[in-house]
């Protein structure tokens, strides 16, 4: 355990998966949700496949015991990132980013429901602060006679507070597979299993893409596989 590391990757991967929900924002008038999580997903994977190499685990990285493990957190994240990014297309960026902290929240309840994680009176406290501040930032979104236009707000914010449970639930599957399974193989596979489930949206119309957004997209991807990769270390 080294709880100092564990924090610097956990900050560096927040301020790397802010930068890449801003590009999905700037892209969310253009491209439905499943198409740009098909973008993130894919191009995370050569960022895996350079970590891999330079860590001299192109062989041996990818090696699971615990296949199922994989699945079920893939099935998680993928619905959380797909819940965010849709969200990010009905509300403005600073809430999204607000409610999205509902997640490493989320993530000291699960920890101690389901992992049998010890949580404090004063980490308890601070959780219950951290609800309210939540709560605040949800409370002008969820109006028992909204407008028409408060409407899509409102199913924003719901969207993306189901995608901080998700992301939570994901965190914990995390938690879980890292007793056995080593961060690369967590990793890439989240990825591939995200961009095969991602696929499934084509139906729901995808949309021919100008090169500058297919530019934005890819970058998104690319960073998704750093924030990814810092995640999973922390």
């Amino acid at each position: 355990m080294s709880p100092l590391r564990g924090i610097t990757l956990k900050l560096l991967s927040v301020c790397v998966f802010v930068a890449m929900a801003s590009i999905i924002k700037a892209t969310s008038d253009s491209i439905p949700p499943g198409q740009a999580v098909f973008f993130r997903s894919l191009f995370a994977i050569p960022v895996i496949g350079v970590w891999l190499a330079m860590r001299g685990e192109l062989h041996t990285g990818l090696t699971t015991r615990n296949p199922m493990g994989h699945v079920w957190r893939g099935l998680v994240g993928t619905s959380a990132m797909g819940l965010s990014f849709a969200g990010l297309g009905l509300l403005p960026l600073p809430e999204v980013t607000a409610i999205g902290y509902a997640a490493p929240i989320l993530v000291v309840i699960f920890a101690a429901m389901f992992l049998g994680e010890q949580v404090r009176l004063f980490r308890l406290s601070m959780v219950a602060l951290g609800m309210a501040g939540v709560l605040v930032v949800l409370s002008p979104r969820l109006q028992l006679d909204p407008t028409a236009a408060d409407t899509r707000e409102t199913l924003g914010a719901v969207l993306v507070l189901l995608s901080a449970v998700c992301a939570a639930l994901a965190q914990v599957f995390v938690r879980k597979l890292v007793q056995t399974e080593t961060v690369s193989a967590i990793v890439f596979y989240f990825s591939i299993t995200a961009t095969v489930l991602s696929l499934l949206t084509l139906p729901w119309g995808w949309t021919l893409l100008s090169a500058q957004v297919l530019a934005l997209l890819i970058c998104a991807g690319l960073l998704g596989g750093v924030g990814q990769i810092l995640l999973t270390s922390s």
